[in-house]
């Protein structure tokens, strides 16, 4: 059974009756679109982030889409973004129609090297597209610089980072818009799809609205400008909307589930060893996956297997390395940091409820492996 099976399953009998009540609370409310449990949810999360709106859509990557087009970016334009990411970051520019361009991550916390920003900067340049990575923000007041500089926008992808925290200030509350998934796997996550725009100005927060229901206002059927069908589920914001008062719970419990590995892993890292993740300057790391380094990565992947642990790796293929992104025109050594990292990262099993038997097993078998390396 996969970990991440392991933790939907944890999680469910914790929380089994709350979720059940959520479901039957949608079900007999006659609201089954766009109704009250969505709307709770949207200024719930509004809230949490001390922003004026939220606007809850089907899953994350159409709320970076969406989040995209809110704030004018479309065919012609490019975004500037990272290669080491999920792939629906860059799927979502794509999708708009602009053209990714990226830059390289930092070699010692895998995030934005917002140094190189600036020469990737053109005369068709229309945002900046930060990954706040693996539970972690990039560093924004730079490329908040740039943006005001160069008349760009900033929207933060943010699906790995919910509730992390940079400078005081909460992931998604430093651009001028912020894109969320709730995939059952994220620090915040449904039981199914779902994604959300917040945003700290009205006009966004109404085109966003007008995009996730086919470029509608308020009157159906009367199409402002063509949009999309990406509605937050009733059941999944119900869901979520219970859960999002959990929230610093959950953090707390993946917290607690680093600082384990980092006491008891501590011992072997080091230069040429076993490199555990660096929280950046000014950060508030949740954790959203735990993601350690070894110059002999698929060698400790294999020999785990014979204590029958098997390990994910985010990313094992750069984005700009993908048939699908040839077109751009990268090349081998293009991002080389980035192009290192993919073989050399490995993530450890993370969740809140993470049973200490089970990370018992990773530390005691890794440590083994290491040893006879």
């Amino acid at each position: 059974m996969t970990t991440y099976v392991w933790s939907y399953l944890q999680e469910y009998q914790n929380e089994r009756e709350d979720l059940l009540d959520a479901v039957q609370t949608v079900f007999s409310s006659g609201q089954l679109v766009l109704g009250e449990s969505v709307q709770g949810f949207e200024r719930a999360y509004a809230a949490y982030h001390g922003v004026g709106y939220a606007a809850g859509v089907d899953n994350g990557t159409n709320a970076l889409k969406i989040g995209l087009e809110a704030l004018g970016v479309g065919p012609g334009d490019e975004v500037i973004t990272v290669s080491n990411t999920a792939a629906p970051t860059v799927v979502a520019i794509a999708g708009t129609g602009a053209t990714p361009v990226f830059v390289d991550v930092r070699e010692e916390d895998f995030l934005m090297d917002t140094s190189q920003v600036e020469a990737a900067i053109t005369t068709r340049t229309k945002a900046l597209l930060p990954v706040h990575l693996y539970g972690q923000c990039v560093d924004m007041a730079p490329l908040e610089r740039l943006a005001e500089k160069h008349g760009l926008k900033i929207l933060e992808d943010c699906a790995q980072a919910h509730g992390a925290h940079h400078n005081g200030r909460i992931a998604g509350s430093m651009g001028d818009a912020a894109a969320f998934s709730f995939y059952p796997t994220k620090v915040l996550g449904a039981y199914g799809d779902g994604g959300a725009v917040i945003t700290d100005d009205a006009d966004t927060d109404h085109a966003v609205r007008q995009l996730r229901y086919y470029g509608m206002d308020k009157v159906y059927y009367v199409v402002r400008s063509p949009g999309h069908n990406s509605r937050l589920d009733e059941v999944q914001a119900e869901i979520l909307r219970r859960k999002l008062e959990r929230l610093d719970q959950y953090i707390a419990g993946r917290r607690a589930v680093a600082r384990r590995y980092e006491q008891e892993l501590g011992d072997l890292a080091g230069p040429g060893g076993l490199l555990l993740p660096a929280t950046a300057p000014g950060n508030d790391h949740v954790y959203y996956v735990y993601v350690v380094r070894h110059p002999q990565r698929d060698a400790i992947l294999e020999a785990l297997k014979q204590y029958d642990i098997s390990l994910n790796i985010s990313y094992p293929w750069p984005v700009h390395t993908m048939s699908g992104f040839a077109h751009l025109g990268y090349t081998e050594g293009s991002l080389p940091v980035t192009e290192k990292l993919a073989g050399e990262i490995f993530s450890l099993p993370m969740y809140p409820s993470l049973p200490d038997d089970v990370q018992s097993k990773t530390i005691s078998a890794l440590r083994n492996v290491l040893k006879s390396l």
